[in-house]
């Protein structure tokens, strides 16, 4: 079977409301695909309107009314409105069957299947969406929590429409003005790589701990750090572990050595010990950074390969609010996990000071650095989605 690439699209209301931590808990762990990308839009109203019309293009006989109450859904609730645009999260995710298999995992919204007695809470749309009909079968009331393509063809079609929309404007939504502007910060969080080893719901979870905050998201990509990326990002740790770790763990060779040879070692043998020894110990650590965030040893990479993108995945958020950095750093708990409390992501999730689930900015200043490495304006989505397309799924 040949690979097929298909998306999620939040609903305004679903972005808001803080369910999208759910909604990809429920795909990341149930279907076989790879989140490839993923992206915070507020389209515009041309790009509303195409997009509208494909549920009329694309619409089936077997299931009559369904193409037009999602057609009427999107134009009322996705195109501006008089005081902001309106947020939506795009997920992009490749595999074989994938317009299938997230069909499958979204469910039905018809009216013949949606019925109080037929809901399970197995499908999404189950759990999250609502179809409220009166007696004489009008609705009066729908939110179909996610939307997704019921045919390749229709995939290809929103992809490309979408794709075209992304190029034009900034990975970073702004679509609210705030009364007092000035207690409102952004600050960037961090999904690591220990969260995408295996099929879960750990990146969705964590998502769902942060929406504690009350803080928004607007921006959301996939990001391969670089080996460059994560030297620069990290670049401040390394000297900040050869000041902790060096004497300490000179120290504890020192011991050792005299242990073992039964001798005393001067202070001159010492103080060597922590610029050979101790300094060396240290950046090893350091490299383990780097090759934890990146896939790759720096000592290992080729000049010539720095900036190559890792071979590991990690997911960029960017939250905004009041107070956003410090509410994001209480609900993710100390860089230790085993001194954070309970409740807490990095207790939760985490396994040691590097293998910690997450990073989040500590302060204004380190937020705009951070999101200068990782190129927070600068998002693949339309890229990815466009080079797939050219590959052949148009067939």
């Amino acid at each position: 079977m040949a690979e097929e690439i298909s998306y999620i699209i939040t609903t305004p209301y679903t972005l808001a409301k803080s369910r999208t931590g759910g909604i990809l808990s429920r795909l990341l762990s149930r279907v076989d695909l790879e989140f490839i990308a993923a992206q915070i839009i507020t389209p515009d109203r041309k790009t509303v309107e195409a997009y509208a019309e494909l549920f009329i293009k694309h619409s089936k006989k077997e299931k009559p009314g369904s193409a037009e109450l999602l057609r009427d859904y999107v134009i009322e609730h996705m195109i501006t409105g008089k005081e902001r645009a309106h947020r939506v999260a795009i997920l992009l995710f490749r595999g074989e069957n994938a317009v299938s298999q997230l069909m499958d995992h979204v469910g039905a919204l018809y009216p013949e299947n949606r019925s109080i007695e037929s809901l399970t809470g197995e499908t999404i749309r189950d759990t999250y969406a609502d179809l409220v009909m009166a007696s004489d079968g009008k609705v009066t009331y729908f939110e179909p929590a996610v939307l997704t393509p019921h045919s390749l063809a229709e995939a290809v079609d929103s992809l490309t429409i979408f794709s075209r929309f992304m190029k034009s404007v900034d990975n970073i939504v702004h679509n609210l003005s705030y009364s007092e502007p000035g207690t409102i910060q952004r600050t960037l969080v961090i999904l690591k790589p220990d969260n995408w080893r295996a099929r879960s719901t750990r990146p969705g979870s964590i998502i769902d701990m942060l929406s504690r905050t009350g803080l928004r998201i607007v921006g959301m990509k996939i990001f391969q750090m670089s080996t460059a990326d994560a030297l620069e990002f990290y670049g401040a740790v390394k000297s900040a572990l050869e000041k902790k770790l060096a004497p300490s763990i000179s120290e504890r060779a020192a011991n050792v050595l005299e242990a073992e040879f039964n001798v005393t070692l001067d202070e001159n043998t010492r103080d060597g010990l922590i610029k050979s020894f101790g300094v060396g110990f240290a950046n090893y650590q350091f490299g383990s950074i780097v090759e934890f965030m990146s896939g790759r040893r720096p000592e290992n990479v080729p000049i010539e390969e720095l900036d190559r993108p890792g071979t590991v995945k990690s997911m960029i958020l960017v939250y905004e609010g009041e107070n956003a950095i410090d509410k994001i750093r209480d609900v993710l708990g100390p860089t230790d996990p085993t001194l954070a409390p309970g409740g807490t992501i990095r207790r939760d999730f985490g396994s040691d000071i590097m293998v910690n689930a997450v990073h989040a900015s500590d302060s204004p200043e380190s937020a705009i650095r951070e999101c200068g490495i990782v190129r927070i304006n600068h998002n693949d989505f339309s890229h990815l989605a466009e080079r797939y397309l050219e590959d052949g799924l148009r067939s």
